[in-house]
């Protein structure tokens, strides 16, 4: 597949991306070479990668805990630390490897260590292929509050390889779909279709591959989320406040992203159709497809307080304002939208019914 050109990197696909891996890794002659891992990615996806390394360098491998629990300053201390201890300078080069996790904070790692050495990243589910392969964006979470402290800061290279994805669960190849249907929705219907037809086979590879072109055509206009960029948050103003609740909640099953994205979506689009007159039908349809495929997310009226709450703390917010990424059609999205709590409520109730 052809490579695609960001800001100041290319995302390769499969062999192109490992042969430049190579030739990058000779011509640049790092002191030191580090892999972030997670024990997932370590035993399943680490060996791959070792195999299409034909450059002769020695690697030291740094392993975290996997899950979003760990995604926070704690666990940055500790790679700093490990970094430091294992001889990192200026001239080191980290390979982040696993999902978003691990290429949200291995960027962050990176980029404020010792002021910034290079880093790779190779994402391995379809969530991070799609959403956290382009853009920039690093960072952590603080406490359940997602992606609160971080920087945008570019990697010298993406390599996406489909072959990971043969490592995942059902579930997280699933997860993935949320972000691919957010990118139908607000800006290529053709995606949202294929989701629609299902006499068809789906094309996962061609939807990851416009999915990244997608994002960085967005990207590339609205680097730092000025106007354009905010569209790519459809779904995530009520989705990640549950998500967030979920996480905090010792009552509550830990949700994947794309379980509460898929939820932030059906609200969010309800919202579209009382405020902005998204048609009925088509949010009828959006719901049925959405939750055949992602089922529905247990949240119960006696949380909605408790997600209200944590809607306040959306990155998104200015002068304590939650601000929605709304739909008023097809390919047709409003920024900057005020909705009053009472409306929110009633999305979750359309939810649930």
């Amino acid at each position: 597949m052809q490579t695609i050109l960001s800001t100041s990197y290319p995302v390769h696909f499969q062999e192109t991306g490992y042969n430049a891996l190579n030739e990058f890794i000779v011509s640049k002659a790092f002191k030191t070479i580090f892999i972030l891992v997670d024990e997932n990615t370590h035993e399943h996806c680490l060996p791959i990668l070792q195999q299409e390394i034909t450059a002769e360098v020695v690697f030291e491998i740094i392993e975290i805990e996997s899950g979003e629990v760990n995604k926070n300053l704690g666990t940055c201390m500790s790679l700093w630390q490990a970094l430091t201890d294992l001889g990192a300078d200026r001239k080191s080069l980290l390979i982040n490897i696993g999902g978003g996790v691990i290429t949200d904070m291995g960027g962050f790692v990176a980029s404020a260590y010792k002021r910034g050495i290079q880093f790779i990243n190779i994402p391995t589910t379809l969530l991070s292929m799609v959403d956290a392969s382009v853009g920039g964006k690093t960072g952590v979470d603080l406490g359940v509050l997602k992606n609160q402290i971080g920087l945008f800061a570019d990697p010298e290279m993406v390599i996406i390889d489909p072959m990971y994805l043969q490592t995942l669960s059902e579930k997280e190849i699933t997860s993935g779909m949320a972000e691919i249907i957010k990118y139908g929705l607000t800006y290529d219907e053709s995606l949202w279709k294929q989701f629609l037809d299902e006499t068809e086979e789906v094309d996962l590879i061609g939807m990851i591959h416009r999915s990244i072109e997608i994002k960085n055509e967005v990207v590339l206009e609205d680097r730092l989320e000025a106007s354009l960029r905010k569209i790519l948050n459809y779904g995530h103003t009520i989705g990640h406040a549950v998500e967030s609740y979920f996480l905090e909640s010792e009552h509550k099953e830990t949700l994947t992203h794309g379980q509460a994205i898929a939820l932030g979506m059906i609200t969010e689009t309800y919202i579209s159709s009382k405020l902005l007159g998204f048609p009925e039908d088509v949010l009828a349809i959006i719901k049925k497809t959405i939750t055949g495929i992602f089922g529905k997310v247990p949240v119960l009226p006696e949380d909605y307080d408790a997600v209200l709450d944590l809607m306040k703390h959306d990155k998104k917010n200015v002068n304590g304002q939650v601000n929605f990424v709304l739909l008023e059609g097809m390919e047709k999205c409003k920024i900057d939208c005020k909705v009053t709590p009472e409306l929110i409520i009633e999305s979750l109730d359309y939810y649930l019914a």
